[in-house]
């Protein structure tokens, strides 16, 4: 197994209680790994490795898990491959022990929305159902679990992507490809082509689900096997899902019938219309009635760190989207808080991508009122967007906080969208957002002399 994370202990730990001799390796320190990756040797006998491998070993290996987040083309990864071993990752391998279905959904955002959403669909549709991958828990920790009736709804990164082989998904969705890991990849094409692989296994009997609205998934609909079914919230569609006022409709067969609306969407923003969209392509799909998913749609809320209200203080509101790690994530962010009253203070910054920030320009000049810069990637970001907007500079997340609310008006809303990855200052986007959200709380208890609003979920 490459790479000592929730993948790879994932792997081991099932690998092992099949009878395979597994060895576990990470080029960090073992004394840095968690508690639970290190217990895997006393529990399971899984032997520890970091550092190098050694070259004895390379030559016993029959297979490589490979980690979404170790790139593929580690010497491991390549020797073995060479040597007519197998190279497969976490979710490929979960495919081969999964009973049941899969509804697969990939995009460079809105994934774990969308994920989240299909999930409660099917459950609240009486559908047997199960949700991961991608989203925290590992496709292999399902494999046990799922039956010949059961749906895997699993969220699906480009990585993961990159080392499937058989993996075919009932129902495949995509919901956008927009430059993101410039990091890993050479080139734009390389990130969508690995987009594009969840598809590749699909058969007439299959559902590809696509964004009309997006060029690059739009271009993918003629070269598919499977049936396709597009959804656009741009114009309405002969056959597909769309948004038609704000009305979301279904049109199949020439006839049409009205899902759900905007105003029964407790979700923000236009983007999430479009995940709303494809979860209820999906839906349908599954056979889940058009009025069980309306009333899942009207109940369901934003997910934890993804345009998550966190509270108002004076007047001015303050929200978390520390799982937007890209550029467009951010972009579509303030796309949405620019429908509401007043102007944003918006918290920028974190472990750069490659990517540029000019997409955020038109955005910035009208709706931001200041932009609060943090983290490895700062000057960056105040180059290429120093005549937007004030600049304010911090070095923490706390006088991120403090500094956004001092600088903000009544009816303002605060925004943490950072456009970044959080590995410079956090250990996970879960990890920023939610100390973005106990300074927000901190905040709010030091004015509880004026009236302000906490989240329910985040008091505690």
């Amino acid at each position: 197994m490459l790479g000592a994370g929730k993948s790879g202990i994932a792997s081991a730990k099932f690998l092992s209680k099949k009878g395979a001799i597994v060895a576990l390796h990470d080029k960090k320190s073992i004394e840095t790994w968690t508690e639970e990756a290190r217990s895997l040797k006393e529990k399971y006998g899984v032997g520890l490795i970091d550092g190098k491998i050694p070259s004895w070993l390379l030559d016993q290996i029959d297979l490589v898990v490979i980690s979404p987040g170790v790139p593929t083309g580690v010497v491991p990864a390549r020797y073995v491959d060479r040597k007519d071993g197998e190279v497969i990752g976490e979710v490929e391998l979960a495919y081969r022990f999964m009973k049941g279905q899969i509804v697969g959904i990939t995009g460079s955002n809105g994934k774990t929305t969308t994920t989240s959403l299909i999930g409660e669909i099917l459950k609240n549709g009486d559908i047997e159902s199960q949700v991961g991958g991608n989203i925290g828990t590992p496709l292999l920790s399902l494999a046990e679990s799922s039956a010949d009736s059961t749906w895997t709804v699993a969220e699906l990164s480009s990585f993961q992507l990159e080392t499937i082989k058989e993996f075919r998904p009932r129902i495949g969705i995509c919901l956008n490809v927009t430059p993101n890991h410039m990091d890993r990849y050479e080139l734009f094409t390389d990130y969508a082509s690995a987009k594009h692989r969840i598809f590749m296994n699909q058969t007439a009997e299959d559902l590809a689900v696509l964004n009309a609205d997006d060029e690059i998934t739009n271009s993918w609909a003629d070269g598919l096997n499977a049936k396709v079914t597009l959804f656009s919230t741009s114009r309405e569609l002969d056959e597909g899902l769309f948004l038609r006022g704000r009305d979301l409709v279904s049109r199949a067969g020439g006839k049409e019938k009205i899902l759900t609306t905007r105003d029964e969407m407790r979700l923000r923003g236009l983007h999430n219309v479009q995940n709303v969209l494809a979860g209820l392509a999906a839906g349908l799909a599954c056979g889940v009635s058009p009025e069980s998913m309306r009333e899942t749609i009207r109940e369901f809320k934003a997910v934890e760190h993804r345009l998550e209200f966190v509270a108002e203080i004076r007047g001015v509101s303050f929200y978390n989207d520390s799982k937007a790690t890209s550029v467009d994530a951010t972009l579509k962010a303030l796309e949405a808080l620019s429908e509401e009253k007043g102007e944003i203070i918006l918290i920028l910054g974190g472990l750069g991508k490659n990517a540029p920030y000019k997409p955020l320009e038109n955005l910035i000049e009208s709706n931001v009122r200041k932009l609060v810069l943090i983290g490895d990637d700062a000057d960056n970001i105040e180059s290429q967007l120093k005549n937007c907007s004030e600049i304010i500079r911090v070095d923490s997340m706390k006088d991120a906080v403090q500094q956004s609310f001092e600088n903000a008006e009544k009816d303002d809303s605060v925004l943490l969208a950072p456009a970044c990855a959080s590995f410079d200052m956090f250990k996970s986007f879960e990890e920023r957002g939610d100390v973005f959200k106990s300074f927000v709380v901190g905040l709010a208890s030091e004015n509880r002399n004026v009236h302000f609003e906490v989240a329910r979920d985040v008091r505690h």
